[in-house]
């Protein structure tokens, strides 16, 4: 006579866990993530139409700033006061700021995605106008 052993049920994977120990990440990532877009600072405009560049500042327009941001998009374009400019003109702009404004400072903020040669060039055209104090800035979350 042979013993028949009753078949033990089979356990049951339950996903009850995982799917808490997915969530917990889930909230996690999203509480720890940063959700920072260096384009979504304005560069000019209104807040009725944010593609409407500003209007032009004049370079002898008098002012107590004693520093410039100057910003490269990810296409690679310098702005300046919400508005691209090409090499020669930033060159000509930042050598009138320069004269009526011998201390000042350049603050440099690229994109995270703007190409390097776009920084390299607006960096050697700054230090051409004269500009002693540049500065290359990023903005952090905190």
């Amino acid at each position: 006579m042979a013993l028949v052993r009753p078949r033990s049920p089979s356990a049951r994977v339950s996903l009850v866990p995982l799917i808490d120990v997915l969530f917990i990440l889930l909230v996690y990532f999203m509480v720890t993530s940063v959700y920072l877009d260096l384009d979504m600072i304005p560069a000019g405009g209104t807040e009725e139409d944010p593609q409407t560049p500003a209007p032009p500042i004049e370079a002898n327009a008098p002012s107590d700033v004693s520093s410039l941001l100057l910003r490269i998009d990810a296409a690679g374009r310098a702005l300046l006061r919400g508005q691209a400019l090409e090499p020669d003109a930033l060159l000509r702009t930042l050598e009138a700021e320069m004269a009526s404004r011998p201390g000042l400072t350049v603050m440099v903020l690229p994109s995270p995605v703007a190409p390097v040669q776009s920084l390299a060039t607006v960096l050697d055209v700054v230090t051409e106008a004269g500009v002693r104090d540049t500065r290359l800035i990023r903005i952090e979350a905190e």
